[in-house]
């Protein structure tokens, strides 16, 4: 996921920087810094539940025999299952189940809606959970320090949530684990970050690009089979909205304007507030009606045919 620096520079650089250090404008170093605290808790949140899945998961207990041996048996019943049954290092689905996975019919039929939030909490293994929480701390720990813990903690809840209604409406007969949709929530907060903050950026073009570059990239792998691309485009989608609303910073000619009284300039311009106002609306419907069709019961593929494909392309190498 994201690896690249997409923020300003550092407080020295005050204004526009010179030929030698063009990257981008630091508006912000006139801002306050924060001290990221939350994304590392939420990294050892999500390593403390796995290690608890993994003792309830207890594989030596439930698998004997040599077909069937568990994978690292050294760790008691830390082990892994079988890798034919979990090539990613983890615990069965069966427990995954039990400690919160998304599942449709639970969620619907069984009234178990805690579970949109749960699942995003649980990892399917130690390499995808590796992979996440690895992506969350190139991602989170800028964006924490640059918007402080709330806005950033809003962003990554409400992205998953997002994520997980998109999820359950399209696929229906799996389970579905992970923080993908949180994280693909903060890709899309640094998207329309770099749009509505425009006018701060010294290099637009090479950020815009950098950042579309890595966004499909990683929904592009989402086409493969076993992979839930619709947490990762529900959340990518929240995320995008809630950068708008949550992510506006004043624009360069205000902040200009302030070493020179004679210059009267908006703090923000018109197109931030354009955003801001089609982005909540867009947020707040698009939140309700995923809301409504889930818990009545809907199929989102019976309203979109095509759709399927989003969550895995079939080639001639696999099938889905």
């Amino acid at each position: 996921m994201a690896n690249r620096d997409m923020e300003r520079g550092g407080k020295q650089n005050r204004g526009v920087h010179n030929n030698n250090n063009n990257y981008f404008y630091d508006e912000s170093s006139r801002d306050t810094h924060w001290t990221s605290w939350l994304v590392p808790a939420i990294v050892v949140v999500n390593l403390a539940v796995f290690i608890a899945v993994m003792f309830v998961n207890d594989c030596p207990k439930k698998i004997t025999g040599p077909n069937k041996a568990c994978v690292a048996r050294f760790l008691g019943r830390f082990s892994f299952q079988p890798l034919r049954e979990n090539p990613l290092f983890g615990p069965s689905s069966s427990t995954l189940e039990r400690m919160g996975a998304l599942e449709w019919r639970k969620v619907v039929h069984e009234h178990q809606g805690w579970r949109l939030v749960t699942c995003m909490w649980l990892h399917a293994g130690i390499i995808h959970l590796l992979t996440n929480m690895l992506s969350l701390i190139l991602i989170g720990i800028r964006l924490e320090q640059q918007f402080g813990f709330i806005r950033v903690g809003l962003i990554y809840l409400v992205s998953g949530l997002g994520g997980s209604i998109l999820s359950s409406l399209f696929l229906q007969e799996s389970i579905s684990v992970g923080a993908s949709g949180a994280l693909f929530g903060l890709l899309g907060a640094m998207l329309s970050e770099l749009l509505t903050n425009w006018t701060i950026y010294a290099n637009k073009a090479a950020a815009l690009v950098t950042l579309i570059f890595i966004i499909a990239i990683n929904l592009g792998l989402g086409l493969l089979p076993r992979v839930d691309n619709f947490a990762h485009i529900g959340g990518f989608l929240t995320g995008l909205c809630l950068g708008f609303v949550l992510l506006v910073r004043p624009q360069y000619g205000w902040e200009a304007s302030r070493t020179n009284s004679s210059v009267t300039k908006r703090k923000h311009s018109m197109y931030q507030y354009a955003l801001f106002i089609v982005a909540a609306v867009l947020l707040g419907v698009g939140l309700t009606v995923g809301l409504v069709m889930l818990f009545k019961g809907e199929n989102g593929n019976k309203h979109c045919k095509w759709c399927h494909r989003l969550s895995c392309f079939p080639t001639s190498k696999w099938t889905c």
